[in-house]
């Protein structure tokens, strides 16, 4: 069979280079250049894609695909299996600064050049006084951006018009304020005029981003199926769930450039005012439903998250919980939306191709539930005026997850060290359920004090200790 190369495409003409990308991994290639891809093909956003090399070395199998690579896209859809591969052509070549920095430069002075998009990993959003503007190239991401930004400043004569849209899609909250931060930051350490900072503040267009897909990359075990179904072989194949979202924080006339609204297959790309509601639903239902079923899980032996979601009795706990206690809590959005995205959560729940281990999951347990459940909590408490009964079991469940003998936990060593002193001089559930509550450290407030909470959580740690968690999770309502 061949290697996938252009002879594959029916067009094989290039899209002007109009987006720098910052990174060719799997999230990458999967998720911005598919979107990418999908607007070259259903609008006039006709954007090539250059990606850059942030760290040394090369993309060999990129280059030796002529940049081609095809995306798997495999799970639930409205409750039914769905698989679809896509042949992505909107990368056109990749650059090494670490190898030809001039020809790094040269990309920045590309009239053509607009957009600017980067995932180098929650880790690479960082300033560091080490780097120098005289460095080829300095050592981090925003470095080298302030370093392409001001090649580019220079070379226009620090013309409006030369400004760009930049679109990271980094983990962190508010990733593009706190790069353009960095990038002023570098301005000032390596002295650059001040018409630069005040060209980088009102002529480029940082855009915060919350963006979901889970790409596992490579699928290994499917692989040739999909070979053969394709006609040829790609060693860059990249599976990824059906479902994504990309919430992009930035003024209504993004969509003049980056139209994400006129594809003719609907895509799930929100320009909005503020995306911070939009991380709300994420942490409360997605990473609320997460954290919520790992402890039950796993005191019921259950292995995964689809197996959990499947669980006749687990599973309809957990769709009570979200819809009946986490939405109500939620007020800042419209609950039709809400609903929405509990759908897809649980088709993603769902997808017989992620094995999503609920012992993973359980990685720094205490700081999760303290964002992803006590707010719902507390939030369907101050709106309803009573305790939500699910809530409370989930985050009984963590107590008894943490008295440390059913998985290895993966927390502070004092804070589980302290839970296991809680759990040895506890005269009754309901002395510990008062001790944990109490513990203002762990959750920044007294919960003790929230009227009813220590005799909720005492009755659902009796349940679990007497190995009724099922009959628990079949009364609770």
């Amino acid at each position: 069979m061949e290697i996938l190369s252009r002879k594959f495409l029916e067009n094989e003409a290039r899209y002007p280079e109009r987006i720098v990308q910052f990174g060719g991994g799997n999230f990458l290639r999967g998720f911005v250049d598919w979107v990418a891809d999908v607007l070259n093909a259903e609008t006039d956003f006709g954007s090539g894609i250059v990606i850059v090399k942030a760290t040394p070395g090369r993309y060999d199998a990129l280059d030796a695909q002529d940049c081609l690579f095809t995306t798997y896209l495999h799970g639930v859809q409205d409750g039914q299996l769905v698989e679809r591969t896509r042949l992505i052509s909107a990368v056109n070549r990749s650059v090494y600064p670490y190898d030809d920095f001039e020809a790094y430069l040269a990309l920045a002075r590309g009239p053509e050049i607009r957009f600017i998009f980067s995932n180098t990993t929650e880790s690479g959003i960082v300033f560091s006084a080490d780097d120098k503007a005289s460095d080829q190239p300095p050592l981090t991401f925003p470095a080298k951006l302030t370093r392409f930004l001001y090649e580019r400043y220079r070379h226009f004569d620090g013309a409006a018009e030369r400004g760009c849209i930049i679109i990271p899609t980094e983990l962190i909250v508010d990733n593009a304020s706190r790069l353009r931060a960095i990038i002023l930051d570098y301005a000032e350490l390596w002295r650059l005029e001040p018409g630069f900072a005040d060209w980088v503040v009102a002529h480029n267009l940082f855009c915060n981003t919350l963006v979901d897909r889970i790409i596992p990359g490579f699928p290994q075990a499917e692989a040739e199926r999909v070979f053969a179904d394709l006609g040829y072989e790609d060693r860059l194949l990249v599976a990824g769930e059906i479902y994504h979202s990309w919430i992009i924080e930035a003024p209504p006339r993004l969509l003049d450039e980056f139209p994400v609204d006129k594809t003719r297959s609907p895509l799930n790309v929100k320009i909005v005012a503020d995306a911070a509601p939009y991380r709300t639903i994420k942490v409360r239902l997605l990473n609320g439903a997460h954290s919520s079923m790992v402890p039950l899980g796993i005191i019921l032996g259950i292995e995964s998250v689809r197996e959990a979601v499947e669980h006749e009795t687990l599973g309809r706990f957990l769709q009570g919980l979200v819809f009946e206690e986490v939405i109500p809590s939620v007020s800042e959005v419209p609950r039709a939306e809400l609903e929405s995205f509990a759908r897809d959560v649980f088709d993603r729940f769902r997808n017989p191709h992620i094995h999503h281990r609920l012992e993973t999951i359980s990685l720094n347990s205490s700081a999760k539930v303290k964002e992803r459940i006590l707010p719902s909590l507390l939030g369907y408490l101050a709106l309803t005026g009573e305790l939500p009964p699910r809530l409370a079991v989930a985050l009984a469940g963590f107590i008894r997850l943490y008295r440390g003998d059913l998985i290895a936990l993966n927390d502070d060593p004092g804070l589980l060290a302290w839970f296991r002193r809680a759990w040895d001089e506890a005269r009754s559930t309901e002395a510990l359920a008062r001790t944990v509550l109490s513990n203002e450290a762990l959750w920044e407030r007294d919960l003790s004090e929230t009227p009813g909470l220590i005799e909720r959580i005492a009755e659902a740690l009796e349940a679990m200790e007497a190995g009724a968690l099922l009959d628990l999770l079949e009364r609770v309502e």
